[in-house]
């Protein structure tokens, strides 16, 4: 029989146990992508200066959010399974890698699109003297594809987890309502990569006073996986009977 912890509220057994080390390092490289998101490293010296990082807390907030968000499906996924075999490793890697890669641009885009509200300044000191925008128009769309595309293989790997993990049903011993929920994980992440795919579309395809839909589009996100959520318990009570 596999290790655990009993069966938790939603009827899934946890079969992870104790920290692991790869549990631990991933918890290591979370940590430090929230240290790079950090408004700012080092104490304002005038209130200027104060208020000035104090702008850049709506955007840092949101970023921490979604990462909280990602941290808690990771930390999820390890305790209902507990697989440290060498596949789950390198998609872990993968997952991590892409978390990392993309704290940047995750930030930029949340600060650039709460501007209007926090009164970020748009135009930033040139490197050779005078001033430039913080994004040309004609930039924008690659935006988006650089967003999308982090987007995507997010949730790709996340999703190659909870397809591994379904693989090994018979190991781990998964029961039918095991099996169901894990099914749905993958159709969760699959769905949610897909809008990523969609905002990337608008964004190559949308004129340049349109491309802004590309980013609005994200806001599907809510309303698809709360669909997906409605039918998935629907489905999940019929086979709980």
């Amino acid at each position: 029989m596999a290790k655990g912890w009993g069966r938790r509220a939603d009827g899934f057994r946890w079969r992870g146990g104790e920290i692991s080390r790869l549990e631990g390092f991933s918890d290591a490289v979370f940590a430090f992508a929230v240290t790079l998101l950090v408004v700012s490293l080092e104490v304002p010296h005038t209130f200027t200066e104060l208020t000035s990082v104090m702008r850049g807390l709506p955007a840092f907030a949101v970023c921490f959010t979604l990462l909280i968000v990602i941290w808690h499906e990771h930390y999820v996924f390890f305790r209902r399974y507990g697989l440290q075999d060498t596949t789950t490793v390198w998609l872990n890697a993968g997952l991590l890698f892409v978390i990392l890669f993309y704290v940047y641009p995750l930030k930029f885009v949340f600060t650039l699109f709460l501007a209007p509200v926090t009164g970020t300044p748009m135009v930033v000191p040139a490197p050779r003297g005078g001033a430039e925008p913080v994004i040309e128009l004609e930039q924008i769309p690659r935006l988006f594809v650089i967003y999308g595309a982090g987007v995507i293989a997010l949730y790709v790997f996340m999703s190659l987890l909870y397809v591994h993990a379904y693989r090994r049903r018979a190991e781990l011993e998964l029961t039918a309502l095991e099996a169901f929920d894990t099914r749905a994980s993958i159709r969760a992440c699959a769905l949610s990569a897909s809008i990523g795919a969609l905002s990337i579309a608008l964004a190559l395809k949308l004129p340049l006073h349109l491309v802004g839909l590309a980013g609005w589009c994200y806001g599907l996100l809510g309303p698809v996986l709360a669909f997906n959520g409605t039918l998935t318990g629907k489905r999940r009570r019929a086979l709980e009977k």
